[in-house]
C-alpha cells in the first residue's frame, strides 16, 4: 500500500505548447509497472483549454467543478459539469477545457502504452473553441 499525501506533489503550470490560457496540473499518481494507469486533477481557466491530442489507449475525465468544454474530432462542442463522466476512446482526436466565462477542474485518468500516455497535435483555434 502506498498513501500519497495531498500537497506532497508540486503543482505544475500547463505548457504552453499543449495549452491555451491558464491551466494547473495536479499530479495525483502514476501506478507503478506493470499497472499502466497515470491520473492528474487538471484546472483550467475561463478559455483555457488542451489543444488537440488523442491517447493510445483512450482517456476517463471525471469533471469535479466548474463548467467545461469537450469536442472529438468531427463532433459538437458539447458542455460538461460537476459529475459528468467523459470516455476518449484509443485514438480518439479530442480536446477539453473551460468555458469562456467558468473555471473547470477534471480528474484525468489514461494509461500508458510503452510509456506512452499522449499525442500532442495542433492547438484548437478560437473558432473551433466556440463551436
Amino acid at each position: 500500500m502506498e498513501i500519497k499525501r495531498n500537497g506532497s506533489q508540486p503543482s505544475g503550470k500547463g505548457p504552453t505548447d499543449y495549452f491555451t490560457g491558464t491551466v494547473r496540473v495536479d499530479p495525483l499518481f502514476s501506478a507503478p509497472d506493470p499497472a499502466r494507469i497515470r491520473c492528474a486533477s487538471v484546472t483550467f481557466e475561463p478559455g483555457a483549454r488542451t489543444a488537440w491530442h488523442m491517447h493510445p489507449l483512450g482517456q476517463t475525465l471525471i469533471v469535479t467543478a466548474g463548467v467545461g468544454r469537450v469536442q472529438r474530432e468531427g463532433g459538437p462542442v458539447e458542455e460538461i459539469r460537476p459529475g459528468d463522466v467523459v470516455w476518449f476512446s484509443p485514438g480518439e482526436k479530442h480536446w477539453h477545457g473551460a468555458s469562456p466565462t467558468t473555471a473547470m477542474t477534471h480528474i484525468a485518468l489514461q494509461e500508458a502504452l510503452d510509456g506512452k500516455v499522449v499525442d500532442w497535435m495542433e492547438k484548437v483555434t478560437d473558432e473551433q473553441y466556440r463551436g
